[in-house]
């Protein structure tokens, strides 16, 4: 007959032989971060342009006949030049692969978008009419996406981001991009005031987007020869020690409506001025609406 005391003895070396088995191992190896899935028609098919060699597998939804868009056939044609693996897929399986219902029937798993070289600035600040495109505090991905469209169509040489205070180019903003973050070098800079320094020292204009007193209406600025225009955050605007570099601030104008939005979205802003560049550096009479 067991006593009570041996018996409450054996539990507590078995409660501490649990407690040994089940503590974690400090010797255990961080996981390595996971390539993403890259989505949509054409940020698909512009990785497949730019970087064939860092897409490792190609996802296609097959329609309900069994057959593949023509869109989607274009895609695999371009994969299989690459021997990239293609798998079909349930639309749910591609949802699920890039977290997203926006995929348009085509996913693929690639390698991050890399950052483009700061050293390329030099290069570009020689041109005669450099055109960089400088975000601030851009911190939203379809934001983020979305400037990136515009700068890509509206000739735009590099657009410069702050390393710590902006959304990384992720598959949200590759989608969002239609594929521009595969074309646009996208420069991240530790320190933006000092990069936007040495842009001036080299001769480039620096605008910079407020609600400020002293701004000047965008189509009353003269935007020819080298030029760095600055777009700050929806909410907070650029930072002061950034507004402090700038040579001027232009505002957008906006119709006299009672009760209308004080402020742009920011790539919708980036946007319109990006446009009034383009159009006196390539003599476009103003826009008209018909």
């Amino acid at each position: 007959m067991k006593k009570h005391g041996q018996k409450s003895d054996h539990r507590t070396l078995k409660s501490h032989s649990k407690e040994k088995i089940n503590k974690p191992s400090r010797q255990t190896k961080p996981a390595k971060p996971k390539n993403p899935y890259f989505y949509g028609i054409h940020a698909v098919s512009m990785l497949l342009k730019r970087r064939p060699e860092e897409v490792l597998s190609l996802f296609i939804q097959m329609r309900d006949d069994g057959q593949m868009s023509e869109e989607h056939r274009r895609i695999v044609a371009s994969a299989e030049q690459f021997g990239i693996s293609i798998q079909s897929a349930q639309r749910e399986r591609l949802t699920e692969l890039c977290g997203s219902q926006q995929h348009q029937g085509v996913v693929a798993l690639a390698r991050p978008t890399p950052m483009a070289d700061e050293a390329i600035l030099d290069e570009l600040m020689d041109k005669d009419e450099a055109l960089f495109l400088v975000l601030d505090q851009i911190t939203d991905a379809h934001n983020l996406g979305a400037c990136l469209r515009s700068a890509c169509a509206m000739g735009v040489d590099a657009v410069i981001i702050p390393r710590h205070q902006s959304a990384p180019i992720t598959p949200t903003v590759a989608k969002v991009s239609v594929g521009a973050s595969e074309v646009i070098p996208v420069i991240s800079v530790t320190n933006l005031a000092r990069t936007l320094e040495k842009l001036k020292k080299s001769g480039v204009f620096v605008f910079g987007t407020a609600l400020d007193d002293t701004a000047k209406p965008a189509f009353e600025c003269d935007f020819g020869g080298k030029v760095a225009i600055i777009m700050g955050s929806e909410g907070d605007g650029m930072r002061r020690l950034t507004q402090t570099m700038c040579d001027t601030l232009v505002y957008i104008p906006m119709a006299e409506v009672v009760d209308r939005p004080q402020s742009l979205n920011v790539s919708v802003a980036t946007g319109m001025v990006l446009y009034e560049v383009m159009r006196q550096r390539q003599g476009f009479g103003q826009m008209s609406l018909v």
